[in-house]
Order: C-alpha cells, then sequence, then structure tokens
C-alpha cells in the first residue's frame, strides 16, 4: 500500500510515523519550504488523547525523550477578571501535559524526514478506481492508493473533495507569544484566562521553560495591519487595551516577545459523505476556537486512529469509512463544545448552521 500525505504538520506527521511503524509506504508533501517557515504557535497542552496517540505512533523512546521535556500543569481551568479576582474554576480529570510545539514536532520528524518533500504545494488530485493521482505545483505527479488531507484549515484536498464544507470566521482575532515562566506564578493550569471589559482576554499556559502569552479581542475593536506592526507597536496596542488591570497582567504584556496575529476561525459541521481513497484529518476537516484546547490533540488522535485502519489490512474502503464515522463525530462534537466555550468566555461569534 502507498498513502500520500498532504501537508506536514502535527497531523500529517504523526500519521507518517504510525504508517512507517505499520510498514506502509508513505510520503509526505508539504508546501513549506522548510518546517521553519510560519510561526505556528509556542506551548500546546496534551490531553489523554493526544498522550495516547503519541505512544500509539512514536517509538517508545521518542516519546519517552519527548515527555521528559514536558511540564505538567493544575488540571484545571481558571479565569479572572482584571484585578485578578478569581471568577471561574473548572477541574479537569485524567493527564495534561504541556509540551513546546517545536519539540513536539522535532520528535515527530526525527524518524520520518525522510519521507517528506518540502515545497510540494498539492493543487489538485484525481481519483481512478483503483489508486488516487496527485497533483502539485512543480508540474509533478505521484499515485498512490490514498490520498490524506493532512493540509490545515486551507486545505487544498478539503476545498476540491468537499467543496460544501465552509470554514467560517469567529470574529475574535489573537496575539500570540511568549513570556518568562516566573510571570505565571500562581497560574500554573491547563489554561488561566484573564478576561476584561469588551471581550478582551490576556491567556497564560506554562511550559517548562517558558509561558504563552496570547492576547484576544473582537476583530472590530482591533486595527488593521497586525501583520506588519512591530513588536513595540503591539506591546503598545495591547497595554493600551489593558489599560488598569492588574500591575501583573501589565508586566506580563511589557515582557512580551515573539508575538504574532492570527486570526481565528472553525470548520462547520457537515453531513457523511460517500467514502472513497481520498479521507482527511485534523485542522482540515473540524478546525476549531482554542476554546477547548483539543485541536492538536484530535489531530493526533486522527493520526492514530487513521495509520492504525490501514495497518489493519481488510477491504480498503470499510475502513476508511469507520475511520471517517470516528473522525468526524468526535471532530465535529469538539468543534461544537469549542464554539460554545469560545462564545461564553471570549466572545466568540455562535457557530454557523451547516
Amino acid at each position: 500500500m502507498k498513502v500520500i500525505v498532504a501537508g506536514a504538520g502535527l497531523g500529517g506527521l504523526a500519521l507518517a510515523n504510525g504508517l512507517r511503524e505499520a510498514g506502509i509506504d508513505v510520503s509526505v508533501h508539504e508546501r513549506d519550504r522548510s518546517p521553519l517557515v510560519r510561526r505556528q504557535g509556542y506551548r500546546l497542552h496534551l490531553s489523554d488523547v493526544g498522550i495516547d496517540a503519541l505512544t500509539s505512533v512514536l517509538t517508545p523512546e521518542r516519546r519517552a525523550a519527548l515527555l521528559a521535556t514536558a511540564h505538567t500543569p493544575a488540571p484545571r481551568f481558571v479565569r479572572f477578571d482584571p484585578t485578578l479576582k478569581e471568577s471561574d474554576v473548572v477541574e479537569h480529570g485524567g493527564r495534561h501535559l504541556s509540551v513546546d510545539r517545536r519539540t513536539l514536532r522535532d520528535a515527530l520528524l526525527a524518524d520520518v524526514a525522510e519521507t517528506i518533500t518540502y515545497g510540494s504545494r498539492l493543487t489538485g488530485f484525481q481519483l481512478a478506481a483503483d489508486h488516487v493521482t496527485a497533483r502539485f505545483d512543480d508540474g509533478t505527479t505521484v499515485a498512490g492508493d490514498v490520498l490524506v488531507g493532512a493540509d490545515g484549515i486551507n486545505s487544498a484536498v478539503r476545498r476540491q473533495y468537499l467543496p460544501h464544507a465552509r470554514i467560517a470566521g469567529t470574529g475574535l482575532v489573537q496575539l500570540y507569544g511568549k513570556i518568562p515562566a516566573g510571570l505565571a506564578e500562581g497560574m500554573d493550569n491547563v489554561f488561566t484566562a484573564i478576561t476584561g471589559p469588551g471581550h478582551r482576554t490576556v491567556g497564560v499556559g506554562r511550559t517548562r521553560d517558558y509561558a504563552t502569552c496570547s492576547f484576544g479581542a473582537r476583530v472590530e475593536d482591533l486595527p488593521s495591519g497586525l501583520d506588519v506592526m512591530t513588536q513595540d507597536q503591539l506591546r503598545s496596542l495591547v497595554m493600551d487595551m489593558t489599560d488598569g488591570w492588574h500591575p501583573l497582567v501589565r508586566r506580563m504584556i511589557a515582557e512580551w516577545h515573539e508575538v504574532f496575529p492570527l486570526e481565528l476561525r472553525t470548520s462547520v459541521p457537515v453531513p457523511p459523505w460517500r467514502t472513497t481513497r481520498v479521507t482527511l484529518l485534523g485542522d482540515a476537516v473540524h478546525a476549531m476556537s482554542p476554546a477547548a484546547g483539543a485541536g492538536a490533540n484530535l489531530a493526533l488522535r486522527d493520526a492514530a486512529a487513521l495509520s492504525a485502519a490501514l495497518a489493519r489490512g481488510g477491504p480498503l474502503i470499510p475502513a476508511l469509512g469507520s475511520y471517517e464515522q470516528e473522525m468526524t463525530d468526535a471532530g465535529f462534537a469538539a468543534v461544537r463544545v469549542s464554539a460554545a466555550n469560545g462564545a461564553r468566555f471570549l466572545g466568540q461569534d455562535p457557530l454557523p448552521s451547516g
């Protein structure tokens, strides 16, 4: 069997590891020219879902080395007001870890680097009865038994395969950056949100070596051109928008660095589709706002489930159909939970109907 994977993000790399372990031929095609081209975030939250998926697809040695770098936060979500008065606490069960996104990606890259072609942007595909052919922007084609769209929220595979599937704005923009870990003292939780008037939110998440710090607001309350602002300009903007907040929050913003903006978008759930040799995973099909901390975990879960389904052998289409049913059930449920949490805590727009 030959599997073509479009996208070398966390889900695509996890899938490549699982397929490699099963002895299945895999080629991964990534539109970026290197793993370092785009800023994609810093700290990631891993729940039981993500931890179990990594256990499934990584060798014991790779997994142990990765988890040795992880930080264990208190298993709860805590919300404060701008004076740092506690307003909500949600306790979580299970395991929770904070890992550095680059460290996780390096662990997933280590054993499958030779399968990846960078600067290879998928432009389309052609389905036949016994194979699928992927086309790339350099004019090359690759034929295989299965094509997997792991190419993120702007998935070219999804655009052709499920043209009716919609991506919607949430009405929110977040600025992501880092702060020294010591500034997150007293906020070492799965996630800490400091919410103020006008749906302005400062979010904090610890790792072993630093803490992520994000600032979110309604898009209409932010100026245009965030992507061309300097670090000083971004800090100054957020200092103005958190005027009068607790001095610790102000110090976090003053020491903020490596900041970049990101418009938050979400998939809109769609009904089941007819299974073929083309399938999807992660953000390519069920992208969501970060309000449930589930996106990366579900992409890893998808990868582990799909590699296991293909490794079991047997008729291909029923195996893919079973994977897709479980993937969409879990993925679209998380989309809805993320949208509800985002509306409650962050001022996110309601999730559009399908």
